[in-house]
C-alpha cells in the first residue's frame, strides 16, 4: 500500500470495520487499511496510532464497542509520523490527555504538524495539527504500563523515526502459559520523491536515509515474530485472513512465513530500486 493513496482515493482507509481481539489484551480500532491498535493494561490503555484527523471518531466508536473508556486511553503510540498515522493525534490527546511518546527521528514532523518531513513541501505529505512530544523515544526503548511492556524498534527510512513495535501476549484458545512474538511493522515503503543518493538537481532526501533502509531490513530479519501487524493492514493480509477470524480465531494472525516473505519483498524492492540509481550513476560518469 502507498501512501500516495491518500483517502480521497483510498475508501479503505476512512471505510469503519468491527474491531476485534488479536490478544488477550490487544485489539485492532481502525479501520479497513489504516491501522490503530489498543492495549489493555491494568493500569489504563495505550493506542498505537491515531490515524487521519478524521479517524478518531471511528477509533473511538470502535474501543467503546468493545466495552472499554475512551478516557482510559494513557499512552499515544505511533508507527510514523505522516498524516495516516499521526493526523488525528491532536484530537486523541484533547479529549483523553494521553501521554504522546514519539521516536527520536519523528519527534520534530509531529511537533510541526509535518513541515519539517524531509520530503515536505509535498502533496503527498499533508500537514497536521502539531502536537507536543511528552517522551522522545530512541531504538530499544520500552514502554511500559500496567504491567505490559512493549519494545521500540527505530526501523527508519520510511521516515526518518518510524517505528516497528513488539510485545508478547497469550492469545485466546491456547493453552494457559503460552505467549506469541508480536510485531507491528512500521513501514518500508518509498516513491520517486525518495532520493537514496544525490543526483544532479536532487540532493539526497535526508544524510544517511540508505544507511537507514538497511539498518531497518537487518532489523526486521532479526525480529522474532509469530503474529504479523502493520501499520496497514494491507502489510499483513488482514481482510483476507479476517474471513477466517469467525471459525479460527486470533490464530488467523499467527503467521510467521507472511512476514520473512513481507520482509524479503520488502527488501528485493528497495534493492531493485537501488540497483537502478548505481546503474545510472555508472551511465552518467561514463566518460
Amino acid at each position: 500500500m502507498s501512501i500516495l493513496a491518500h483517502a480521497e482515493t483510498n475508501p479503505s482507509w476512512i471505510t469503519p470495520i468491527a474491531p476485534f481481539r488479536i490478544a488477550d489484551n490487544l485489539y485492532y480500532v481502525g479501520s479497513q487499511d489504516l491501522a490503530s491498535y489498543l492495549v489493555v493494561t491494568t493500569k489504563g490503555n495505550i493506542l498505537i496510532n491515531a490515524n487521519l484527523a478524521s479517524s478518531p471518531p471511528q477509533i473511538r466508536t470502535s474501543v467503546e464497542k468493545l466495552g472499554f473508556r475512551w478516557k482510559d486511553t494513557k499512552i499515544l503510540l505511533n508507527n510514523q509520523a505522516h498524516d495516516d498515522h499521526m493526523g488525528g493525534a491532536a484530537q486523541v490527546i484533547r479529549a483523553t490527555h494521553a501521554k504522546n511518546l514519539v521516536m527520536d527521528g519523528d519527534v520534530s514532523v509531529v511537533e510541526t504538524g509535518a513541515r519539517t518531513d524531509f520530503l515536505a513541501p509535498s502533496p503527498n505529505v499533508p500537514g497536521y495539527s502539531a502536537v507536543h512530544v511528552d517522551r522522545v523515544l530512541h531504538d530499544e526503548d520500552t514502554v511500559r504500563l500496567g504491567g505490559v511492556t512493549l519494545t521500540a524498534h527505530k526501523t527508519a527510512g520510511h521516515t526518518r523515526g518510524c517505528t516497528t513495535w513488539t510485545m508478547r501476549s497469550h492469545l485466546p484458545g491456547e493453552p494457559a502459559g503460552t505467549t506469541r512474538n508480536i510485531v507491528i511493522v512500521g513501514g518500508t515503503g518509498f516513491w520517486s520523491e525518495y532520493h537514496l543518493a544525490a543526483t544532479p538537481g536532487h540532493p539526497i532526501s535526508y544524510p544517511g536515509i540508505l544507511q537507514d533502509f538497511q539498518h531497518t531490513f537487518a532489523v526486521l530479519r532479526g525480529l522474532p515474530c509469530d503474529v504479523f501487524l502493520g501499520a496497514h493492514g494491507g502489510y499483513f493480509n488482514m481482510l483476507t485472513k479476517l474471513e477466517h477470524y469467525p471459525k479460527d480465531g486470533p490464530r488467523v494472525f499467527i503467521d510467521p512465513a507472511g512476514y520473512r516473505d513481507f520482509v524479503a519483498h520488502a527488501q528485493e524492492t528497495f534493492e531493485q530500486a537501488l540497483r537502478k540509481l548505481q546503474a545510472a550513476e555508472g551511465e552518467n560518469a561514463a566518460p
